[in-house]
């Protein structure tokens, strides 16, 4: 029973730390801020892929509202991220430019639901969390 104990605290204590690691209010704000600026000449300001500088692009952009419809159900947290740092494999058939450098400053332990906490750019997990926000 003891030990069920300890590692119950221990997995309360890690849950509060990722919590307290959590995207903050202004990062929330800095995503819609980074969104504007960044995918919604491309995606549209309602994600749906209809941006302004679409006109004859091949492959029109992706469809942000539909990520996890077209993945069973599920938001791919870590390929999103992926996408749009620019860590992905044949990245280079794909319009869409990489915004690691733009993205890149202070970290959090971000926990993609594989229990490993990794130093990932506070914005970049909060600009992916915008986009699982649009998920219809």
């Amino acid at each position: 029973m003891k030990a069920t104990y300890g590692a119950g605290l221990a997995g309360l204590a890690m849950a509060g730390l990722i919590a307290a690691c959590a995207p903050q209010a202004s990062d929330r704000v800095q995503a819609r801020n980074d969104f504007n600026a960044l995918c919604v000449d491309c995606h549209g300001a309602d994600g749906r892929g209809g941006g302004p500088a679409t006109e004859g692009m091949v492959p029109h952009p992706v469809d942000l509202t539909q990520v996890a419809a077209k993945n069973g159900g599920v938001f791919p947290r870590l390929q999103v991220m992926g996408h749009i740092y620019g860590f992905t494999p044949g990245r280079s058939e794909s319009p869409m430019p990489q915004f690691g450098d733009l993205l890149d400053g202070p970290t959090i332990p971000y926990d993609a639901g594989d229990g490993n906490p990794t130093p990932t750019p506070v914005r970049l997990v909060a600009l992916m969390e915008y986009v699982e926000a649009m998920q219809r």
